[in-house]
């Protein structure tokens, strides 16, 4: 069954990868003139449902020229292992810090075994295959990628990872950002637009590395933003206010949080708590129930992440 496509512009379809849930997860595919390209690869288990849609557009595996994740986490990554045995011709282009773990996964897949456990890793991510060294190209700031008639631009973005990067396409004037530029679910949109919010997954939050990101992503004066989490949003200067907001705010409950075992819990508290005041003055008018559904994952995860932040930085 092929993942639940939507073609956008400009030869770009948002496929869900339907991690979780429907409209939780996207990978992006490209085409331009006949040639390919994937943005993020999603987890193993949704990789056949890309190869599907492939098939379902008239176009083969030998046409994929490149497969490019914004970083590493295995929401973005998992299936790229996957992916690229599928497509014979396709290259891996990644961020330098992130190469050694497409190679070799081990320490990612160890990594998210400490977070979630060994069953929930097993059941979400699947296989995570290695990739072949000779076919990993390393994604520079500034580099330039041609696909078809266009051209890929990869900007280096530190903030979430130090291993992320994202990719501008001055064909639809968009950036494919990954998780720096937060996460805006589109069942929390209203009359007001979308409702954006930081992901400060461990380990490696960074907020003045972030916001520098966001300088350098705004100086492209791009017209959308093509999210993972999930979507494309336009208008993003004063979304990039609201995220840089966001991320203040979590820095200022995070250092309020009680030291000792219970500190954990009080963020993730205080992050769901200031959520929900946030999406009630948004106008969203889903019960606490459905947006603890959507949101519950993150909490925990931002939570954790910011623990972490606070151990750095005492």
């Amino acid at each position: 069954m092929a993942a639940p496509a939507q073609p956008l512009m400009h030869g770009i379809t948002r496929l869900d990868t339907l991690q979780s849930r429907a409209g939780m997860a996207a990978c992006y595919a490209i085409v331009r003139n006949g040639e390919v390209a994937f943005i993020e690869a999603g987890t193993s288990p949704g990789v056949p449902a890309l190869l599907d849609w492939l098939a379902q557009e008239g176009l083969s595996v030998a046409q994929v020229r490149y497969v490019m994740p914004t970083h590493v986490h295995l929401d973005h990554a998992g299936g790229v292992g996957l992916l690229m045995r599928a497509c014979p011709q396709a290259r891996l282009v990644v961020h330098p810090r992130g190469a050694r773990h497409m190679i070799d996964p081990a320490a990612l897949i160890a990594g998210a075994t400490a977070v979630y456990g060994p069953e929930r890793v097993k059941t979400a991510y699947g296989e995570i295959a290695p990739v072949p060294a000779d076919r990993v190209d390393i994604g520079e700031d500034g580099s330039l990628w041609p696909l078809g008639d266009s051209t890929l631009e990869i900007i280096d973005a530190p903030g979430h990872a130090r291993h992320h990067f994202c990719v501008y396409d001055a064909t639809s004037g968009g950036l494919f950002t990954g998780d720096v530029f937060g996460l805006s679910y589109r069942e929390f949109d209203t009359a007001k637009g979308p409702f954006l919010m930081p992901t400060t997954t461990p380990v490696q939050f960074e907020p003045d590395a972030w916001c520098h990101t966001l300088d350098r992503l705004l100086a492209k004066q791009p017209e959308r933003a093509f999210l993972t989490h999930f979507g494309v949003v336009e208008g993003l200067p004063a979304l990039a206010d609201t995220l840089r907001q966001g991320i203040s705010d979590y820095l200022q409950l995070a250092r309020a949080a009680p030291d000792g075992d219970g500190r954990h819990e009080a963020i993730r508290n205080s992050i769901a708590a200031l959520t929900h005041r946030q999406l009630r003055a948004h106008g969203v008018t889903l019960g606490d129930d459905q947006i603890e559904a959507i949101l519950g994952l993150d909490f925990d995860l931002n939570a954790q992440g910011l623990g972490v932040w606070l151990e750095k930085t005492g």
